[in-house]
């Protein structure tokens, strides 16, 4: 839609949460005290927190709240479809701003993104810091490398992360087309929205945030990098994380965790890559069995979970409930 001159999209949060309660008071009180004209409402989804979250939430009046509040947790896949879906039908937003609750914007950072010119591109990413002032590297955009020929290239002779995602210096530009980001900070019109749906919840955790993406990017979708709109990631800690990769010297944990981590990877990338996903197996499974190592005694439940999450990432699977999930990851005598 276009935005008269001297009128303001009309943008609405959605932050996931759960049992992060000092991390959700920070990132609430950055988010309200942004005024009406730049942030017209807040949905939280509060995924069953069990922190003393739910009767915070309850006890706040601000106008601009809403609280969604979850029976079961159904990570942060599940809350951002909740949150995304609720502000859409009950807020008439031109555009949604999502991050966890550990994400935040920094002072200004909702005002940049205003001074974005409308019709310029159908979502956004913010540039994410830590709050030392460090880029994140795990909220770091990055273009396909199996759409372009440069970063497939450079990936290929070695580049890693570096291959594909865009350089530091990108963080000091002008704003560039993406195709795959975070939900720490991701913008997306309503137009957009409609267009492409809301995450699939049945992706848990773990990937969900790069597969649609991604898939707005497939569908024609033009993702910006804006440097100048920051954010702030304010991670203490991965251990027990929802949202992030909870990595201890090699290992994932809890353990449940490496089935959606594998699981949803394959997923993604064979989304990216195509007919060449096929290959590229044969070069990330090798990598992927060898992480046993890192398990010692729980290497059979380490190899059991990633069997089964090749096996459902290779035929597309979704089915497998969260209660199945914890089950697999019990020791078996």
């Amino acid at each position: 839609m276009s935005i008269p001159d001297g009128t303001q999209r009309r943008l609405v949060a959605v932050v996931v949460t759960y049992n992060r309660l000092d991390k959700l008071k920070v990132t609430l009180a950055r988010l309200l005290a942004s005024p009406a004209e730049e942030l017209a409402m807040v949905v939280v989804a509060d995924n069953a927190s069990t922190d003393g979250t739910g009767a915070w939430l309850a006890g706040l009046s601000d106008p601009r709240l809403d609280v969604l509040s979850s029976k079961v947790n159904s990570g942060g896949a599940g809350g951002f479809a909740m949150g995304m879906r609720h502000a859409m039908e009950q807020h008439a937003p031109d555009w949604l701003v999502v991050m966890d609750d550990d994400g935040r914007p920094e002072p200004g950072g909702l005002a940049a993104f205003h001074a974005v010119p409308d019709g310029k591109w159908d979502a956004m990413a913010a540039a994410v810091y830590f709050p030392s002032g460090e880029i994140c590297e795990m909220n770091r955009p990055s273009r396909n490398p199996f759409w372009h020929q440069r970063e497939f290239l450079r990936t290929l002779l070695g580049g890693g992360r570096s291959g594909f995602h865009i350089a530091p210096s990108a963080y000091e530009g002008e704003g560039r087309e993406i195709d795959v980001t975070s939900f720490v900070g991701f913008f997306i019109s309503a137009e957009a929205v409609r267009r492409i749906g809301y995450p699939d919840p049945n992706l848990f955790i773990y990937g969900d945030d790069g597969i649609y993406t991604l898939g707005l990017s497939k569908r024609g979708g033009r993702i910006g990098f804006e440097p100048g709109v920051r954010f702030e990631h304010d991670l203490t800690s991965f251990a027990g994380s929802e949202g992030q990769v909870a990595v201890q010297r090699g290992r994932l944990a809890p353990l449940w965790k490496i089935y959606y981590y594998h699981r949803n990877l394959l997923f993604l990338y064979r989304m990216a890559a195509g007919l060449m996903f096929w290959p590229a197996l044969l070069v990330i499974l090798p990598k992927w069995v060898m992480k046993a190592r890192h398990y010692g005694a729980d290497t059979p439940v380490f190899l059991r979970l990633l069997r089964r999450a090749i096996c459902d990432g290779i035929w597309g699977r979704t089915s497998m409930s969260h209660a199945q999930v914890l089950d697999l990851a019990k020791p078996r005598d």
